[in-house]
């Protein structure tokens, strides 16, 4: 039991040490992150549709 209190003190003692983003850097790294899946994520559904429709047209013939 001895060493998991250890290791839940040391941990808290690095949390404390580690530089927490300020409120305006992490609004701007929220709204890149957000803006970046939701550009993926379109570019993928665009490409699926694309495929999809090159496999219906092939199956067509």
């Amino acid at each position: 039991m001895g060493k998991i209190t250890n290791f839940l003190h040391e941990v808290g003692a690095e949390m404390r040490k580690t530089s927490w983003p300020k409120s305006k850097e992490l609004t701007k790294y929220t709204v890149v992150v957000v803006s970046t899946v939701v550009i993926m994520a379109l570019f993928f559904v665009l490409v699926d549709l694309g495929i999809s429709e090159l496999f219906r047209w092939f199956l067509e013939i």
